[in-house]
């Protein structure tokens, strides 16, 4: 499967990628790439992108990596919403979705009237026990905490 992909090129802390259509079992890093589509760079808040070529790819059945669509939806070369790109773990995703459905399912509940609950007899709560607050010792003299005393002269 052909895939449309940024590869990443340039010196250290001077990225600029590079827009790409390699088969999706090569590496992202290196490898030969069936053809160039186009560049980022991030730095000088440059793109350019080959829109006729990236059409005819898309046509033929090529897919976008998340980035790149976006890019493309940017640029105004294909006409489509852009898709969320999320950096949150699937474990996290998973909880988010959970929490998510509780609280719907709270919501809901709370919305449709609930039957008359039905009173249980209330036990009297246990008087509870006194605390005796506890004896402080005496404050300690300046020789027990270490303190040099100064003796009067005679």
């Amino acid at each position: 499967m052909l895939t449309i992909r940024l590869t990443r090129k340039g010196k250290k802390n001077q990225p600029f990628f590079r827009v790409v259509l390699v088969d999706k079992r090569r590496s992202s890093t290196g490898g030969r790439s069936v053809e160039d589509l186009g560049y980022v760079d991030p730095l000088k808040k440059r793109k350019s992108f080959n829109a006729e070529r990236i059409k005819y790819w898309l046509s033929k059945g090529a897919k976008t990596s998340t980035t790149i669509h976006n890019l493309l939806v940017t640029e105004k070369v294909i006409d489509e919403p852009k898709i969320k790109v999320s950096n949150i773990s699937k474990k996290k995703q998973k909880e988010i979705a959970d929490a998510k459905a509780a609280a719907e399912a709270t919501a809901k509940a709370a919305a449709t009237p609930a039957p008359a609950p039905v009173e249980a007899p209330k036990e009297e709560p246990k008087p509870a026990e006194e605390v005796k607050p506890e004896e402080k010792p005496a404050p300690a003299s300046a020789e027990s905490s270490g303190e040099a005393k100064e003796e009067p002269k005679a």
